[in-house]
């Protein structure tokens, strides 16, 4: 069965579950699938009952699609998502998007939990995507162009759409909220970076790094969307404090700041509400 079909059976069996058309899609990292709890008139989707959709396998991720309001506005969360190190291609861990897009989505807020490599940022803080640099190797629009999911050759030369940026700048001015701005770079993982390799991506022009995002970016500009990303930084990258690294820091280090992300993201969520962005 090809993607296309695949994409039209996910939509059509949750359009039977769900009560409106969404117009916002969260996809919710490590950690950060808080903000899912918060939605209203919650409709619960588990990822395995979905046509098409592969399976969560991360600790920190609930593994299902939450569709309701937040903030008054129609939404359909992730709250979990797929990463290319557990096995999926880029396509099947982008098919989220494919089918977020023909549910009716346009604006996507994608969030992360990434290490600092710019050593003048601190755990606990959060980071506006600017841009991105990938890492992984591959890319989801590989392979043949369906023209109506959207063009051969999409323009990044804005992935982080400017005028959501600045109404995120503005949000966190409001809620006097600390965000710090940078460019995300993403590589495949599992494992964490090696110091020189860190080392590597600060050179780059990269502040943070991770193994995710980049895949849904690419695929939500594929497709026309609007596009917002913010990074939880969870952790120094390796080699700029002499400790290791582990997933239980990320999840800590995550739970200590879900004040400032849901204050942040529930701000961004009136914004888009008004029609403002």
């Amino acid at each position: 069965m090809t993607t296309e079909h695949l994409i039209d059976d996910a939509k059509e069996m949750l359009e039977e579950k769900i009560n409106e058309k969404p117009k916002a899609g969260l996809v919710l990292g490590s950690g950060l699938g808080v903000l899912a709890e918060d939605i209203e008139d919650a409709v619960k989707v588990r990822y395995e009952d979905i046509p098409g959709f592969p399976v969560s396998t991360v600790e920190g991720h609930a593994g299902q699609l939450v569709f309701g309001r937040l903030q008054g506005v129609p939404v359909v969360s992730m709250q979990g998502r797929f990463h290319y190190y557990e096995g999926y291609t880029l396509q099947e861990v982008t098919f989220p998007i494919r089918v977020m897009k023909a549910l009716g989505v346009d604006t996507l807020l994608v969030t992360n939990a990434a290490g600092s490599v710019n050593e003048s940022f601190a755990p606990g803080q959060l980071m506006l995507i600017k841009d991105h640099i990938n890492l992984q190797g591959d890319n989801p629009l590989i392979g043949k162009n369906d023209e109506r999911t959207g063009p051969r050759f999409p323009d990044m030369s804005s992935a982080y759409t400017p005028a959501l940026m600045e109404k995120a700048r503005e949000a966190a001015k409001k809620q006097n909220i600390s965000l710090q701005e940078g460019v995300y770079a993403a590589n495949t993982g599992p494992n964490y970076e090696t110091p020189a390799e860190v080392k590597m991506i600060r050179t780059m022009g990269a502040d943070a790094v991770g193994m995710s995002t980049v895949p849904e970016v690419v695929t939500a500009v594929h497709g026309g969307m609007k596009v917002l990303g913010i990074s939880c930084l969870s952790n120094m990258a390796a080699g700029i404090l002499d400790q290791p690294l582990s997933h239980d820091e990320v999840i800590e280090t995550t739970n200590k700041v879900k004040e400032d992300f849901l204050a942040l993201m529930k701000e961004i969520l009136l914004v888009i509400g008004k029609g403002e962005a």
